[in-house]
């Protein structure tokens, strides 16, 4: 069913929300039209690979073994490789346009979308055979719970002084630090802590 108007207004949501519910669909929809451009673009370039590839290999069956051979094979890697990469750049920008959209819907501040992607491991997130997140249910939560600071309320309060950030007096923590993983390959820091360091020691 396409996302209309009219069909969210037979669902029973407010005008206001509706209206955010569009944005935020038009520009999921813009972004993806920027990313199909830009793999266009990318696999305009296989066909002369592959007509490269297609002569070494029809130079090696006439005959030109000892010569031709290795650059065959050269040729044949430097394929295999390129295309390896542009999968792996079409998975992870999936991921992370569908990982984006879960936090949206979380209702993560847009503002902070950007800082949130940039501390969260989008190549865990394991995507099903139409593209959308598995487990949806139990990632939202971890969202929600790992990311509350950073989520969009309605409750309406009064102005409040701004607090510098805490300094506990120690040292000053790298980017390093920030990242470092344990024996396990797992972050010692959560990702709200890695995001808070972050900006207390203003590395960005």
């Amino acid at each position: 069913m396409a996302l209309t108007r009219r069909a969210l207004k037979a669902m029973g949501i407010e005008d206001e929300k509706i209206d955010e519910i569009i944005n935020m669909h038009t520009e999921t929809v813009d972004g993806l039209k920027a990313d199909v451009a830009k793999y266009k673009a990318d696999a305009e370039t296989l066909p002369e690979v592959q007509r490269q590839l297609e002569k070494a290999q029809n130079d090696l069956e006439a005959g030109k073994k000892d010569s031709w051979k290795v650059k065959y094979e050269a040729i044949k890697e430097e394929f295999e490789g390129y295309k390896s990469e542009q999968a792996k750049k079409e998975t992870r920008a999936a991921k992370e346009k569908a990982y984006r959209e879960l936090l949206k819907q979380a209702g993560v501040s847009d503002k902070r979308l950007d800082a949130v992607l940039r501390v969260s491991d989008v190549d865990r997130v394991e995507l099903d055979e139409k593209g959308a997140v598995k487990d949806v249910d139990k990632l939202t939560e971890s969202i929600k719970s790992e990311w509350s600071d950073f989520i969009q309320t309605t409750t309406t309060q009064g102005a409040q002084t701004a607090a510098p950030p805490v300094n506990s007096g120690g040292s000053a923590m790298t980017k390093a630090d920030i990242y470092k993983k344990d024996d396990h390959g797992r972050y010692v820091m959560s990702a709200a802590e890695r995001q808070k360091a972050l900006m207390e020691n203003q590395i960005t």
